[in-house]
């Protein structure tokens, strides 16, 4: 206790560098917490379940030929039909329960209120495997899933339960309609469990056999339509690679006796791969989620960019507890002098530095606050639901580790440098002599060396990142996004038949383009630029196709005047028109992409082509030849594409419609949900944003992290900049004496300039040069995230160079014109 008095009173003597050492650390503690919490949410955080470890999720990858329905889970490596997942729960013995999931859109409506939320449909194995427990009522179990269809029960989720129920627990038992069909609430989820998946935050659960819901789903015995997503719990003692063998025979039977047989049209390489395919199993105790995969990376990276800053700010307190130590060494003479053992010492001024860090600790998760919230508000509302921005226990103790390491780390040395044995000889001239020894003078340059290294990989990383993004910017898109909003509707959720369904989308479409300011009214299912995408085999006249020819293409079911309103060049040929009906001739539209894969030229207008794969009849006519534009993804190459007309397909489901405005589109949305809503009050509109923020949300990644890299590359550099200006004024405090001597001697006042600012350019060099190679190491690591640029560019090098080099002048120049305006008469007198 005495010792934490002492030491604040000796924080206290010194305000102004105090508060510049607290404010250092809390942007470098607050920094590395925010992005911290970050990670652990999205990365580390078990499911809220017992005995997470034990949870191990299942993929099959290789030739997976059929239907294809991947999600958030993950990649379609991981997806399996409903008739293997039966055949594995039937066999599988190294798990005490294989469960089976994947989401669903619902559209439900109860007490007189419709809404669009998210759902799960799960197997009844879900939530014993899992050992969740019922908040109220019951969960779903094994005897809720017998057949296809004779499920009629939901489980809500505890958030949705609190939301739209109020918490009411007369709920249970009562009916609900969700897309179309009348279920009976069963249960609520315990409080906390919101699914598997990171990201999919499901409001209600509902049994897999009851996937179609008011529409029957026809896929339970195709084994080649796979869309389910597995995971098991490990028995007691039992490791993932034991059950891995454990499953391996079983699943290789299943594939060669069973499955292999029902292949057709598969060269014999293919099927070789086919007949090879084994399970993969990882540890689940994090759910599933492709947004794990996807933010490792950028997250990794972000952290090493916030250890750099905080470093930096290490460094530069290090120096101000050297130049301080200094200043107390004849303090720590006399204490030495007179018996004081150095071990308490050492203690009592790492007490000193362990409370700065405390100070700067407890700021620092202010600043994370504060760091979480910008990110959040730079993410597209669909990425918040995977995180939240919360400064939580788990984010507390990180930043209390760090915060003990770097009271440790910054304030070792002065600590043992200002008590070195042979400063009692400094009793005997402290006065007029320059304090510090040569040791921490070197010490002292190789920390303002390593901040200005840090700097120059973290601006490097920052310019390569806003070059990345400026690249992003300047792609041609193939369409004009201004002023066009867009919106989903779901009716078939409502439980609308086909014909019903179509004869809405037409209202919809008249109602649109009857209002004020409306230029142009289209739609589309597949939404643009959202990350979604439909493909399927085709066979295309003229074109030769073997058992192995990728004759893949995307396509995109589309309204009259799609191309027009969108902005969207038609090279020749027509657009649909509300004639391209289910009656009539079946027509198409071809993108410059799909022309030359399957070699039509710019002749594709007359061909014909079969949109169901080899060996059907070529029977739609491509009547339209459109210029490339951008289909899922802004940074991809625009794939092979067709268009066949909506009215055409004979089940219709859901539709996003595309709003062209004359005004700013922000206004027309209540008018464009008031238009709905006349037609329907039932139907929920989905997802209602501007096609220029749809955008911006895909590349959303890209402005993240060319955000965050460049605001901590700048706080590093101006970090690095105050280390290297104290450096140089304690040094020329320090050498007050010499460079009186030197201009008493006739040196003139411009060369003790350049005598300091070559100090800098010795720093600068050789700092410079070995920030670059860490920024190419960090370059290559980071060049997955960027777009149409390599990890190391020589232009951006030469320019994070010259910045350096142009803040290192200014952070010399002052301490430089300082020495050369010392008066000699009155440092020698002084002397």
């Amino acid at each position: 206790m005495s010792n934490l008095k002492f030491a604040l009173r000796t924080l206290f003597k010194t305000p102004f560098v105090t508060v510049v050492a607290i404010l250092s650390l809390a942007l470098g503690i607050g920094a590395n917490a925010a992005i911290f919490s970050m990670f652990n949410q999205i990365l580390l955080r078990p499911l809220p379940v017992p005995e997470p470890a034990r949870l191990v999720n299942v993929g099959a990858p290789g030739p997976k030929p059929g239907s294809n329905s991947c999600s958030g889970a993950g990649s379609c490596d991981w997806v399996f039909s409903y008739a293997m997942f039966r055949d594995l729960e039937r066999v599988q013995t190294p798990f005490t329960g294989l469960a089976a999931h994947v989401e669903f859109d619902a559209n439900v409506a109860a007490r007189g209120q419709t809404e669009s939320v998210s759902g799960m449909i799960v197997s009844g194995s879900y939530f014993p495997v899992l050992g969740v427990k019922p908040a109220i009522g019951r969960l779903l179990a094994a005897g809720d899933d017998p057949a296809p269809g004779q499920a009629h029960v939901v489980v809500l989720s505890y958030g949705y339960w609190q939301r739209r129920f109020a918490s009411d627990p007369g709920v249970l038992d009562q009916p609900i309609i969700v897309n179309g069909q009348t279920m009976t609430v069963v249960g609520v989820a315990e409080r906390g469990f919101e699914g598997t998946t990171l990201g999919a935050r499901p409001a209600i659960f509902a049994p897999v056999t009851m996937i179609g819901f008011s529409q029957p789903f026809k896929g339970f015995d195709n084994r080649r339509s796979y869309f389910l997503y597995l995971f098991g719990r490990l028995k007691p003692g039992v490791s993932i690679e034991q059950a891995r063998v454990a499953l391996a025979g079983p699943y290789h039977n299943i594939i060669n006796d069973v499955e292999a047989p029902l292949q057709q049209g598969m060269s014999q390489q293919t099927m070789t791969r086919f007949k090879a395919r084994t399970l993969v199993l990882e540890p689940g105790h994090a759910g599933q989620s492709v947004v794990k995969t996807e933010a490792r990376t950028p997250l990794l990276l972000l952290l090493c960019v916030t250890a750099f800053v905080l470093l930096i700010a290490c460094a530069n307190i290090a120096n101000l507890l050297l130049a301080r130590s200094a200043a107390r060494a004849g303090e720590m003479a006399v204490r030495l002098s007179i018996g004081a053992g150095r071990g308490r010492l050492v203690r009592q001024l790492l007490g000193e530095s362990c409370l700065l860090a405390v100070f700067g600790g407890m700021a620092g998760l202010v600043v994370a606050q504060w760091t979480l919230n910008l990110m959040l508000a730079i993410l597209p509302k669909e990425a918040t639901n995977s995180v939240a921005a919360q400064v939580d226990m788990p984010v507390v103790l990180f930043a209390a580790a760090l915060t003990l390491a770097t009271g440790l780390l910054f304030g070792l040395f002065p600590a043992l440098h200002s008590t070195r044995a042979e400063l009692v000889s400094a009793l005997k001239g402290t006065a007029g002599q320059p304090s510090g020894a040569r040791g921490a003078s070197r010490f002292r340059t190789t920390l303002a060396t390593a901040q200005i290294a840090l700097s120059m990989t973290l601006l490097v990383a920052a310019g390569l990142f806003i070059k990345s993004l400026v690249n992003v910017s300047r792609v041609q898109l193939g369409l004009k996004a201004e002023n066009v909003i867009m919106f989903a509707i779901s009716p078939e959720l409502n439980g609308y038949s086909t014909e019903r369904t179509r004869q809405l989308f037409e209202r919809v479409e008249d109602a649109l383009a009857a209002l004020p300011g409306v230029t142009g009214v289209t739609s589309g299912t597949v939404p643009l630029l959202s990350g979604s995408n439909w493909g399927n085999t085709v066979a295309v006249e003229g074109f030769e196709q073997g058992p192995d020819t990728d004759a893949n293409s995307r396509f995109n079911l589309i309204g009259p005047a799609y191309f027009h309103t969108l902005g969207m060049t038609v090279l020749a040929g027509r657009e649909f028109t509300r004639a391209d009906t289910l009656g009539s001739r079946k027509v198409a539209i071809v993108n410059e992409a799909f022309a030359r894969k399957f070699n039509l030229g710019r002749d594709a207008v007359g061909r014909h082509m079969s949109n169901h794969g080899r060996d059907k009849p070529l029977d739609v006519e491509i009547v339209g030849f459109v210029q490339n534009a951008k289909y899922s993804d802004v940074k991809r190459e625009v794939p092979p594409q067709f268009f066949l007309p909506y009215r055409q397909d004979d089940r219709l489901a859901s539709i996003n419609f595309y709003v062209r405005t004359a005004a700013q589109p922000e206004a027309m949305m209540s008018s464009v949900t008031r238009a709905v809503a006349q037609l329907d009050a039932t139907l929920p509109i989905e997802n209602m944003r501007t096609l220029t923020r749809q955008i911006r949300d895909n590349v959303f990644l890209d402005r993240f992290i060319g955000t965050l890299s460049t605001a901590f590359a700048c706080l590093a550099t101006l970090l690095a900049a105050i280390g290297l200006y104290g450096v140089l004024a304690y040094t020329v405090a320090q050498r007050t004496r010499e460079i009186g001597v030197r201009m008493a001697l006739g040196a003139a006042p411009s060369r003790v300039r350049a005598m300091i600012l070559r100090q800098v350019g010795a720093m600068t060099i050789a700092g410079g040069l070995i920030g670059a190679a860490g920024a190419v190491a960090l370059g290559r690591f980071a060049e997955a995230l960027l777009f149409d640029l390599k990890g190391w560019d020589p232009t951006v090098l030469a320019a994070a160079a010259a910045l350096l080099a142009v803040v290192a002048l200014g952070a010399g120049l002052v301490p430089a014109v300082r020495a050369s305006q010392v008066e000699p008469m009155l440092a020698l007198r002084y002397e």
